[in-house]
């Protein structure tokens, strides 16, 4: 008890203060970083509902291979449903349940079957840790691995998560009531699992530049892609961009969906102000030329960090003077009078670094020549970046590409894109499974010197007509990763097709074997030919078998749009023979029984 009877000084007391306060203060940051749930930080976030009354905190522990999940809900009344399904669907998905019986509420891992009934699943993965009431509602924290090998289990990867909630409006009796095919269930996608990697300092003189839309009225519309032209400071010089983020105007958070800014050509002198729909037939033609990829973010994304030795190229000769803000404004709900000033936040600095970094397209060059076929489920193309196309343009000592971004329209499903050398794959630079055209910003490191490269994208157009790899519009289709690198070289663009020879070659076979002669009238069109085949299984076969042995013509493009010097025509394909495989989950090398028949947990719920 010495310590009580001592006599202290002014000089102890104000020592004594001080670290009362220094402790105070780190337990509220502390408190303030884990969010709700003492002792948990999550910090990742998103909305999963239009008007932000689910919200969905996570974090992920990589050594584990586990997810930490906390859904908070704004107004619950007898129960939640969250689950996880290939494309959203809401059969044969994966679902965490917490429900009311009228007296108890229970949690529990469950799974929909073909018909959207739920059935409590026999291996319990969801992990309950607390469910508790605070002043924004109440809070479920739960934890699952990454894999738990159990075929009704959704195995989370790298890439898309397709989420599916709904909220229960009446106590359950039983699990076995629940079909969700009843309960009207929302979708959201989200990037789950998300990169190890430090947050680089900004330097001391960086500057900002909001790229926004000022004073939109959201149509109440489901859709919306707002254009709006914006103009850099004339004589801007140089200066090296090395972080971009969203600015969201408030209460807007779920209604904001992606945004992307471009860069107009630069031998444009005039690009004409406008500000509407990018669908409008009133859109100025030359709002086509501002297709230069500058910064993209998607809802859910993160801050985006340029290397400590390289920046985008902001400013200067050579740079153009017009920007594109593109908005998409996802509003089931119809929300009407809504006002939104969102945008892209550029981060910038006049000490230009070391490297200038670039964008560069890789894929399949916007063309009719490649098509997929009507009525295919899993329809494979590939484009193609040559190792000759990357010998030839890329420096000795190669790039370093440090994000991607893959991008195909509406019916893709699944895009890849490979490093490939010496006919091995090497390294995957990028894949996404469960592609969603509404989802679209990710980031990967790797490294290219001298290799091939890869794209390949995975169609589904079962409820389509024959889609064209044609351009810009919706309904046409696209299979691009726009690759951000540095040192920057002078490669914009390093895209295949097939060769338009070969496919002329496929016309003419497929129109005799259906005994169809061709047209002697004039020579129609690809695309002419494309919607006037009688498509099924032996044509689609066919097709594909065509794209995958025959020649290709080479874009291996300057950021002049010329090509570099070279025969690029009728080149051969890459050959791969030796393919990746994915490393094993923990539960794949020590397998696990599904043991004795699954059972709910009851919720002690817990206030603030």
């Amino acid at each position: 008890m010495r310590f009580l009877s001592r006599s202290f000084s002014l000089q102890d007391m104000t020592l004594m203060y001080l670290t009362m306060l220094a402790t105070l203060v780190v337990i509220l940051v502390a408190s303030y970083q884990a969010g709700s749930t003492p002792g948990y930080r999550l910090p990742y976030r998103m909305p999963l509902d239009p008007r932000g009354d689910l919200m969905l905190s996570w974090n992920v522990s990589y050594p584990k291979q586990e997810l930490f999940l906390e859904l908070r809900v704004r107004q619950l009344r007898y129960g939640v449903v969250l689950g996880m399904s290939d494309r959203g669907e809401i059969f044969n998905a994966d679902l965490v349940v917490l429900w009311n019986d009228g007296q108890k509420s229970y949690f529990g891992d469950a799974w929909s079957d073909s018909n959207g009934h739920v059935t409590l699943d026999s291996q319990q993965d969801y992990k309950l840790i607390e469910a508790r009431h605070t002043s924004d509602g109440f809070c479920l924290l739960f934890k699952r691995p990454f894999s738990t090998c159990d075929s009704r289990d959704y195995l989370i990867e790298e890439g898309t998560v397709h989420f599916i909630y709904g909220m229960l409006e009446e106590p359950l009796l039983s699990i076995q009531q629940l079909n969700l095919s009843l309960l009207d269930p929302g979708v959201q996608r989200v990037l789950l699992l998300r990169p190890e990697s430090p947050t680089p300092p900004l330097p001391h003189d960086v500057r900002t530049l909001d790229v926004v839309a000022p004073d939109i009225t959201i149509p109440d519309q489901e859709t919306t892609y707002w254009c709006h032209m914006y103009q850099l400071p004339p004589d801007m010089p140089k200066n090296h961009i090395v972080m971009y983020e969203s600015v969201i105007t408030p209460g807007n958070e779920a209604i904001v969906h992606h945004i992307e800014v471009f860069e107009c050509a630069p031998q444009l002198d005039n690009v004409p102000q406008y500000s509407g729909s990018c669908d409008s037939k009133m859109k100025p033609k030359k709002l086509n030329y501002c297709r230069h990829v500058l910064a993209a973010w998607a809802m859910g994304a993160e801050a985006f960090y340029y290397p400590p030795d390289a920046g985008l190229s902001m400013g200067g000769p050579g740079s153009s003077r017009f920007l594109r803000l593109e908005v998409h404004y996802h509003n089931p709900l119809l929300i009407s009078g809504r006002q939104d000033s969102s945008g892209i936040r550029l981060y910038y600095t006049p000490t230009l670094r070391k490297y200038d970094a670039g964008i560069m397209e890789l894929g399949l060059v916007y063309t009719p020549v490649m098509a997929i076929p009507p009525g295919e489920r899993d329809f494979l193309l590939v484009g193609y970046c040559t190792s000759k196309c990357t010998q030839t343009a890329l420096p000795p000592g190669g790039i370093n590409i440090f994000a991607s971004q893959l991008h195909t329209h509406l019916a893709g499903h699944g895009v890849r894109t490979v490093l490939v050398r010496g006919g091995k794959e090497v390294e995957i630079v990028q894949e996404d499974k469960h592609y969603s055209t509404h989802y679209q910003v990710n980031t990967e490191e790797s490294s290219c010197q001298g290799d091939a490269l890869l794209t390949q994208c995975v169609y589904n157009t079962e409820d389509r007509k024959v889609a064209t790899v044609g351009g810009f519009g919706i309904m046409e289709e696209m299979c691009v990763n726009y690759v951000h690198y540095y040192p920057r070289t002078q490669l914009e663009l390093c895209k295949s097709h097939v060769d338009t020879g070969y496919l002329q070659k496929y016309f003419t076979f497929i129109n005799r074997f259906q005994g169809r002669d061709s047209c002697s009238c004039g020579q129609p069109s690809v695309t002419e030919q494309y919607v006037s085949m009688s498509w099924d299984s032996f044509s689609s076969q066919v097709l594909g078998s065509l794209y995958s042995t025959a020649p290709i013509s080479m874009h291996c493009n300057q950021s002049t749009a010329e090509l570099f010097p070279g025969d690029w025509e009728k080149q051969e394909l890459p050959q791969v023979t030796s393919f990746l495989t994915r490393p094993q989950y923990p539960c794949e090398s020590c397998p696990r029984t599904n043991g004795r028949s699954g059972s709910p947990t009851v919720v002690q719920q817990h206030g603030n």
